[in-house]
């Protein structure tokens, strides 16, 4: 049996329980789907800036932007990144839509570039460089014994099928779950994403009544990430984004998760069965 610890939506916050679950249950390693940073301006964007043309410096002044940036990649790196790289087994991560990466991996180009190279700059790399115990994965893999893990993000909305960085992460995925067809035949593929999947029953639905009011009550999951699973059928598939909706469904063969938000002192514990290539207990922590 393997014992597997999910956890993501951290947010400058790092849930000291941890330590004690990883120990007490014994877990093998750990799955993370990123947003690392706090992004202490999330109140100023949703009020001046979601559903427009503004960028947070149109608002705050480039001056003001960047020390605020600067501040969540230091308080996320020393609250959450070096405590993650502490434990004592391996975390595997992909990123999420605040990890300040700059990958777009469903909108048009015109509509993702800002047009202030500081701003588009790739934040989290150099960051992550520096912490061997934690293994990103975002459009790329990695392996725990029998395991394959492949990773996504999704960003933060169904994105735009018709788009070249859509169809281009798309290649990407499926040249990745093709090239590991016999461990997917095995049920050993693990498919790790930030985003929910587009449809996913309520995992991927904004009921948070504090959302913005042209959201709430819709489907927000990545409609790439649902067509991975819809073509490849991995055994699970792991990925947060809706803070809210802690908990599982089932795609087709694919058993989905949620851990809930760490910022919010959330996780799940996974017990998988080797052998037979099946979940045999879902705990979630809250």
């Amino acid at each position: 049996m393997v014992k597997i610890l999910a956890i993501g939506d951290f947010h400058g916050k790092f849930p000291s329980k941890l330590k004690d679950i990883i120990k007490k249950e014994k877990i093998d390693f750990v799955l993370s789907t990123g947003d690392f940073f706090p992004w202490g301006m999330k109140k100023i964007f949703f009020k001046y800036c979601y559903n427009t043309s503004k960028n947070l410096w149109d608002v705050l002044g480039k001056k003001k932007y960047k020390q605020l940036t600067l501040k969540d990649l230091k308080d996320g790196e020393k609250k959450v990144i070096k405590k993650l790289n502490k434990l004592p087994v391996q975390d595997f991560t992909t990123t999420g839509n605040y990890d300040l990466t700059n990958i777009n991996d469903h909108y048009p180009a015109d509509r993702w570039n800002t047009g202030w190279n500081w701003a588009d700059h790739d934040f989290l790399s150099p960051i992550l460089k520096k912490y061997p115990a934690i293994k990103r994965v975002d459009y790329s893999f990695a392996k725990y014994k029998d395991f394959v893990i492949i990773g996504g993000i999704g960003h933060s909305s169904p994105g735009d099928v018709k788009s070249k960085a859509y169809k281009k992460h798309k290649k990407i995925l499926e040249k990745l779950f093709n090239r590991f067809k016999k461990e997917n035949k095995q049920r050993k593929l693990i498919f790790l994403f930030h985003n929910m999947p587009y449809m996913c029953g309520k995992l991927d639905l904004i009921n948070d009544k504090k959302a913005d009011k042209s959201a709430r009550g819709k489907h927000f999951g990545a409609k790439l990430t649902r067509k991975i699973i819809d073509k490849y059928h991995p055994v699970l598939g792991i990925g947060g984004h809706m803070h809210e909706n802690q908990g599982k469904c089932k795609i087709g063969k694919t058993l989905v998760i949620n851990p809930g938000a760490a910022v919010n002192k959330k996780a799940v514990i996974i017990d998988f069965d080797e052998e037979k290539g099946k979940v045999e207990r879902v705990k979630f922590v809250r």
